[in-house]
């Protein structure tokens, strides 16, 4: 099994759609950048997000917003260029759109089944 880690940018606002068997998978391109002044390039990454998942992060991911997100990848080629397609399991956030409210741990640990026990005001 492999899985890949892909830190950088989307590059527009997520897309939801609806498949024919009526699943829901959401699309967002996120640009890696290398290197530095005119050796800088940027690889993107075709990233898409199944079932329930999807609907919820849609508002947060915007172009701009920085995430990590982690997936399989599958590597495919378009029009003579290799086209990196991620199919991506978690999706952390590293920034967030000026105009977007942030999922917290908590909305997230919802998400996922898990409400926590735990008070605000933990000290550590």
């Amino acid at each position: 099994m492999q899985k890949v880690f892909i830190t950088g940018a989307l590059g527009r606002d997520a897309e939801l759609k609806a498949t024919q068997g009526g699943d829901e998978v959401l699309t967002f391109p996120v640009g890696v950048s290398q290197g530095f002044g005119d050796k800088k390039t940027t690889n993107w990454f075709r990233c898409s997000l199944w079932g329930k998942r999807a609907r919820s992060l849609q508002p947060y991911l915007l172009k701009g917003v920085k995430v990590t997100a982690v997936g399989s990848l599958a590597i495919g080629e378009y029009e003579g260029k290799a086209q990196f397609n991620v199919s991506v399991d978690e999706v952390e956030f590293m920034s967030r759109a000026d105009n977007a409210k942030q999922p917290t741990a908590h909305d997230t640990a919802k998400q996922n089944g898990y409400v926590p026990d735990l008070e605000d005001d933990v000290p550590f």
